[in-house]
């Protein structure tokens, strides 16, 4: 669960920590496929009347093709998040800024954390940098060495 709920911040910060699995309904709509949960980790703290800092970690693993050669890669990811909620009306526009609306009584970090993952699942994944590819004739892998097709390179 990605919901905190704010009266725990009375006493200071709050400590975040979830692992959520790769079906679950923040992930839905993503081009991307998730080798396994993703985990979670930071500290919620107040930061004013009505705002909130989130400031932790994303982990975990995206599953897809090497885009040259298409042999199954797994790009694992730990990237730094952080995010800004506020229900003040002055940032109301701000895009570097989440929403929230008054009385605020939970945090859901959900839409930060499926920004991070987003991001930090590559695209277009490579098995490796140095990856050969396939023929363009012939489709064979490049990487296991020459094809010897007529329309190869030489």
């Amino acid at each position: 669960m990605l919901t905190f709920d704010v009266r725990a911040m009375r006493s200071g910060s709050v400590v975040t920590s979830a692992t959520v699995p790769p079906e679950d309904a923040v992930f839905e709509g993503l081009e991307i496929a998730l080798d396994g949960p993703v985990r979670v980790e930071g500290s919620l703290q107040a930061a004013g009347q009505g705002t909130f800092r989130w400031q932790g970690r994303v982990s975990g693993a995206g599953r897809g093709e090497c885009s040259r050669c298409l042999s199954p890669v797994t790009s694992r990811f730990d990237v730094p998040a952080e995010a800004l909620f506020s229900a003040s009306p002055d940032t109301a526009d701000d895009p570097g800024v989440y929403p929230l609306v008054e009385p605020v009584s939970v945090i859901d970090l959900s839409e930060p954390v499926r920004e991070e993952v987003a991001l930090a699942v590559p695209a277009f994944p490579l098995c490796r940098e140095e990856c050969a590819g396939l023929c363009p004739h012939c489709g064979a892998d490049l990487n296991l060495g020459p094809c010897g097709c007529a329309g190869s390179p030489a």
